[in-house]
């Protein structure tokens, strides 16, 4: 792994793992990172300056990871996820391969993107389809959102929501099936 200038890595990191796929190129991290105890870090990931992580998140191979990135304990993070700058993910939170993380988007504690729209099936793998949160989008905690679905620009989905269909921008979407109920602009206390 190359690291940036004023880079801590705790004890316990593992850094540069080879996928069963074959050897791929170091990880690069930007300046000003903190990896944290029991962190694993695929090889091939490009990681912008700022980025921590909590205590033994798993990153996985291929990934590119903005600027100001914080990716919480226990979180895990697949190949091939495109994250922006100044993306928060926390605690114990899941983003499977081919999401799409825009900038300043929040993922909750215990949130969990998918991507197999058929489990198990035939063809699975060649079928997945990643969750693209647009930017300063925010998913609560334990909310689950399904294959191919578009978190709208600003949008809020609430805490232990299930959103089977796109969430348009500015909109607070809530339940099982997530559903919208109101505009961004009509809490009071948002901001």
């Amino acid at each position: 792994m190359k690291l940036g200038k004023n880079c801590v890595v705790e004890e316990g990191v593992s850094a540069d793992v080879q996928p069963k796929s074959g050897k791929l190129k170091e990880t690069v991290v930007g300046d000003h990172a903190h990896i944290r105890s029991h962190t694993v870090i695929y090889a091939g990931n490009v990681i912008g300056r700022n980025f921590q992580t909590g205590h033994g998140a798993l990153i996985r191979e291929e990934n590119v990871i903005g600027d100001d990135v914080s990716i919480g304990s226990h979180s895990v993070v697949e190949h091939h996820v495109k994250i922006g700058n100044g993306v928060r993910i926390h605690s114990q939170a899941f983003v499977p391969e081919f999401s799409v993380l825009k900038d300043g988007c929040w993922i909750g504690p215990n949130a969990v993107l998918t991507n197999a729209l058929y489990p198990k099936s035939k063809d699975a793998k060649k079928n997945l389809k990643g969750v693209v949160v647009e930017e300063n989008a925010k998913i609560g905690a334990n909310a689950t959102i399904l294959p191919g679905v578009v978190i709208g620009k600003n949008a809020l989905v609430g805490a232990g929501s299930v959103v089977v269909k796109d969430v348009p921008p500015d909109t607070v979407a809530v339940g099982t099936p997530a559903r919208v109920i109101k505009k961004i602009s009509e809490i009071k206390e948002y901001g």
